[in-house]
């Protein structure tokens, strides 16, 4: 999965050596060798053309949901998008007229993505819906191949799936009844390409990344019509933090108003990630909104001394505790009594499960690698993405989690799932491969400029003020939060505080809704929360399409 920071799944770009062992082989040639050896040559690649172009195929299709026909056309493509318009610029010069170098290729990225619209021909006036995962560095092949596309891949609830042959079916829970789809890509991901000078810098970061999709959202309604049509934006993981980015791109740069913001997984503050608190000492908001999540994995797995029946009354009662008597310890610091200490610790063990004296020697402070490779043993890891997943511990001496469990389990079956599909069905990505995960770690540039800010700030992301601007400038902007009970990738308690924490005012508060589900980050993992999800996203959909008038 797709998931921030800690759980990158690396596809790691192999670089060819061909070229240097044919140089080594030339230096040992004996004199005396047959003139008659043969060097074989490797073609260039026939993906790799020095400029990059649009392609799509278009093909029709139908599916059953619910007992019921429905048709619709896919369309399966990449585009190109730049920094900026190209024909802004000058025309270079003939090439019988140049002198010097070569000039500059600008930058450029061929963004791959999959259409569906509902019916056998396209309707301006149906809502559309921009779908993308986050990462950084992730394609969109979780949530088109999990959740809202017209095939869904078949996984086990809680285990690990066994290899292929893999289960596709049509999906009862495609989001194409309610509105038509467009599952992007991000730059690089996917079939798509960069090309040009200094690519990675103007691409990959939390500013560039969402200009290259604002980009895309204007080229792709301009050459479909659809500049009419009721918009949404949803995004999952790092995509929540790309959509609040975006939503104020398109309004402000764009003049491009959209009815809707979905939110699945949700992180736009980076300092509540329990992912490294450790080495930002001071802040500790991460333990305390991460608390609610360890007491509902303990709960699951049965490590509480005393089990409550049911979950939600017992986040209830943690929630309280975590922002008042935990939350006071943790801001005491070193001044913190000791028999307090110990108090808050035996607390802490009863919700967690985790030995008390474990968590006073953590000085209260458990990160989330911590927890996962603790709490069931040292021979068990439990997931990140999805706390009710568990796996055998790579290193039994190991500190924290050195995999995610759900990742390793789950993996497999979407990207061969797609692979197979997008070919076979969609009729797309011959001769080309398609790149589930990207590593991007390294050339990120996660500083980021908040509306009204003059430059980048040298602070962690935080892109709460965009959504905050995108919500004041649309009054009639609505927003969704989804989220996972068992997501410690970006734990619930954490959206839900940031979406209390936007500098809203009050009667915008009412534009905000939020659902949570008895499953992690991938919510859609768990049929049952699909089907929920579902449900809320159609009706969220069916209420807003109208711009708020009613018709």
């Amino acid at each position: 999965m797709n998931s921030e920071l800690r759980c990158l799944l690396c596809l790691a770009l192999l670089c060819a050596s061909a070229s240097m062992s044919a140089a080594v082989a030339a230096d040992h040639v004996s004199p005396n060798d047959s003139t008659d050896t043969k060097i074989s040559v490797v073609p260039e690649p026939t993906e790799s053309p020095r400029y990059l172009h649009d392609e799509h195929q278009t093909t029709q299709a139908s599916i059953m949901i619910g007992g019921h026909a429905m048709s619709y056309q896919a369309e399966a493509g990449v585009l190109v998008v730049h920094v900026k318009d190209p024909m802004d610029d000058d025309a270079p010069p003939p090439k019988e007229e140049r002198t010097g170098p070569p000039l500059p290729q600008p930058a450029e990225a061929s963004m791959s993505y999959v259409a569906y619209f509902k019916g056998d021909k396209e309707d301006p006036h149906r809502p559309i819906t921009f779908l993308f995962n986050g990462g950084p560095g992730s394609s969109t092949v979780w949530l088109h191949m999990g959740a809202f596309g017209p095939k869904r891949v078949v996984t086990a609830d809680d285990k690990h799936v066994p290899a292929a042959p893999y289960r596709v079916v049509d999906n009862d829970y495609s989001l194409l009844d309610a509105s038509d789809l467009v599952f992007i890509d991000a730059p690089g991901t996917g079939f798509g390409h960069l090309r040009g000078t200094d690519k990675e810098k103007a691409f990959y970061g939390v500013d560039q990344d969402a200009h290259a999709f604002a980009n895309f959202i204007v080229a792709f309604l301009s050459r479909h019509g659809r500049w009419n049509s009721p918009k949404y934006l949803f995004g999952e993981s790092y995509g929540t933090t790309r959509s609040a980015v975006l939503a104020n791109i398109l309004q402000s740069e764009k003049s491009l108003d959209f009815n809707g913001v979905i939110l699945l997984s949700q992180i736009l503050n980076f300092d509540d990630s329990v992912d490294g608190p450790q080495f930002n000492p001071g802040v500790d908001l991460p333990y305390v909104l991460a608390l609610p999540t360890y007491a509902a994995t303990a709960w699951y797995h049965h490590k509480l001394p005393n089990q409550p029946a049911a979950l939600e009354p017992l986040l209830r009662e943690v929630e309280n505790f975590a922002l008042t008597e935990y939350s006071a310890a943790l801001a005491a610091g070193s001044t913190v009594a000791p028999e307090r200490k110990s108090a808050i610790a035996a607390k802490l063990s009863a919700y967690t499960g985790l030995a008390a004296d474990y968590i006073e020697r953590a000085n209260l402070r458990v990160n989330g690698g911590e927890f996962e490779k603790t709490l069931l043993g040292s021979e068990i890891t439990t997931g990140r993405l999805d706390t009710r997943f568990a796996g055998p511990t790579i290193d039994p001496m190991s500190k924290e989690a050195e995999y995610d469990p759900q990742s390793a389990a789950i993996s497999s079956a979407y990207v061969s799932a797609f692979n197979d599909y997008v070919r076979s069905t969609l009729k797309f990505g011959e001769k080309m491969t398609y790149k589930a995960e990207i590593d991007v770690e390294k050339t990120w540039d996660f500083q980021h400029q908040p509306p009204g800010a003059m430059q980048k700030l040298p602070m962690t992301t935080n892109v709460a003020p965009d959504l905050a601007v995108a919500m004041k400038q649309n009054p009639n902007l609505k927003v969704q939060l989804n989220g996972g009970y068992y997501d410690l990738a970006t734990p619930y308690f954490a959206a839900a505080y940031e979406l209390h924490q936007l500098p809203i005012q009050a009667s915008l508060e009412g534009n905000i809704e939020m659902h949570f589900y008895t499953s992690g980050h991938m919510v859609y993992a768990h049929e049952p929360d699909l089907k929920a999800l579902h449900a809320n996203v159609a009706a969220f959909i069916e209420k807003t399409k109208n711009g708020g008038v009613s018709r």
